[in-house]
């Protein structure tokens, strides 16, 4: 699992800071004050949690169980419904997608909360 996490943040950091530098440069001017404050939520949370994964990763090979397992998968999760809902929105205006993202919130908490369960 150490790989797949490594793996999963390196991505995710590469992504994050892909989307950042396209919503400074690419969306500045073209979405609201407002829409770009959504988005550049999107791409904080984005990184504190492809951080998060590489942590994950760095542990995984000390702590053993499904705890470590679990909180890598929810900041992955995490990352996809939170961040990926406010990019989304922010784009797109549909507001109907600010729904989904307490669900990416709450895998994010779920995902701290099972890395501190590992780490006892």
């Amino acid at each position: 699992m150490d790989r797949t996490f490594l793996l999963a943040g390196a991505v995710a950091g590469f992504i994050g800071v892909a989307f950042g530098a396209f919503g400074a440069h690419g969306l500045r001017g073209r979405l609201s004050p407002e829409m770009l404050a959504v988005f550049e939520t999107g791409v904080r949370y984005h990184m504190y949690h492809a951080l998060a994964l590489l942590l994950t990763a760095a542990m995984a090979a000390r702590l053993d169980g499904r705890a470590i397992v679990a909180a890598g998968w929810l900041f992955v999760a995490g990352i996809a419904l939170f961040s990926g809902s406010l990019y989304l929105l922010a784009v797109t205006g549909v507001t109907m997608l600010g729904a989904i993202t307490p669900i990416g919130g709450v895998a994010f908490l779920a995902g701290w909360t099972c890395l501190a369960v590992a780490a006892l």
